[in-house]
């Protein structure tokens, strides 16, 4: 157990109000995540924990600090920072990631928070074939999207493909009315949501009718050959065995693929296997394909959602625990 010293300056109560947040909860926040305690009078602040993180704790503290100057402080924004700022991963040995893939769009930069964004970025702009696992708010489809933008934008490729298996999430909606787009529409809202953030929407819609970026049902895909493009097939989980072969081999020269999924999510019948889970088994070992498997630690929605998916993990485990009758 080591400790470590930190003054915050300017010495100004307000910021120290909004840096600490309500109740401290900011600080506890940190101490939680990091396995350490914070102690403060006034400015004056004493770190004591592992000695392999309270340097770069100190240092997150001081940027958080300097925020105060113009904005208020979140816990989420508290939650972000951890993540981007990835001190956890040393708590877990893991190798820090070099020189980390920044995206520019539109309306800014976007670049990986934490070791496993990072890598994830790194892997897709190295790899002609990615998959992405994990679960819900881990960014597994925005950072996708992210990379389709640029390869589109740098003249990587010649269009955007987005792909989805169209299955109900347990519910049954019935006849859609319009063309095969519209129809598919729903299925890809958060795709569209991400390529309207990063093109804004009168950009996207003029790429759509140019064919420029394209709306593909899964089961339309068979006997395609695709060339110089960035293709996304989002909610992965839900592909059957067959469906997923014929996606992989869809790829032609000059394309990149990005497969993404949660395979604690699976809205298929019972007795249909999911095509992500079987490709897990059968191609981890093959060149030029990568996977990257996020966990709870990478969610970088709402605070609550990561204590949702560590709650569901925590419940199937005892589960799975449980002796047979």
């Amino acid at each position: 157990m080591s400790s470590h010293d930190l003054v915050l300056l300017p010495d100004e109560n307000d910021r120290l109000v909004n840096f600490c947040g309500q109740y401290d909860e900011h600080l506890r926040h940190l101490e939680k995540r990091l396995g350490i305690t914070i102690a403060n009078r006034g400015n004056h602040f004493q770190l004591s924990g592992d000695e392999s993180i309270l340097n770069s704790c100190g240092e997150l503290m001081q940027a958080l600090y300097a925020l105060t100057e113009k904005e208020y402080i979140t816990p989420e924004m508290v939650h972000l920072a951890l993540q981007e700022a990835g001190i956890e991963v040393v708590l877990e040995s893991e190798p820090p990631v070099i020189a980390p893939v920044v995206i520019k769009t539109k309306h800014g930069l976007i670049k990986g928070r934490g070791a496993n964004q990072k890598g994830y970025l790194q892997q897709i702009m190295s790899h002609d074939i990615n998959f992405g696992i994990g679960p819900a708010g881990t960014g597994k489809t925005y950072l996708a999207v992210a990379c389709a933008v640029h390869a589109l934008q740098t003249e990587q490729v010649r269009k955007i493909i987005l792909v989805r298996p169209a299955v109900e999430a347990g519910e049954k909606l019935g006849f859609l009315p319009g063309d095969m787009a519209q129809k598919v529409d729903p299925y890809l809202r958060p795709l569209y949501d991400a390529l309207h953030e990063m093109l804004g929407l009168e950009r996207v819609e003029k790429l759509i009718e140019k064919g420029v970026i394209e709306v593909a049902p899964l089961a339309f895909m068979r006997g395609r050959t695709l060339n110089n493009a960035f293709i996304i097939l989002d909610e992965a989980q839900n592909t059957t065995l067959e469906q997923i072969k014929m996606f992989l081999t869809r790829l032609g020269f000059g394309s990149t693929a990005v497969i993404t999924g949660d395979i604690t999510q699976i809205d298929l019948p019972n007795e249909k296997m999911s095509g992500l889970r079987h490709v897990m088994n059968i191609l981890q070992k093959v060149d030029g394909i990568s996977f990257t498997f996020f966990t709870v630690r990478d969610v970088v929605r709402h605070p609550l959602v990561q204590r949702i998916v560590e709650a569901y993990e925590s419940f199937e485990k005892e589960q799975n625990e449980k002796p047979l009758p």
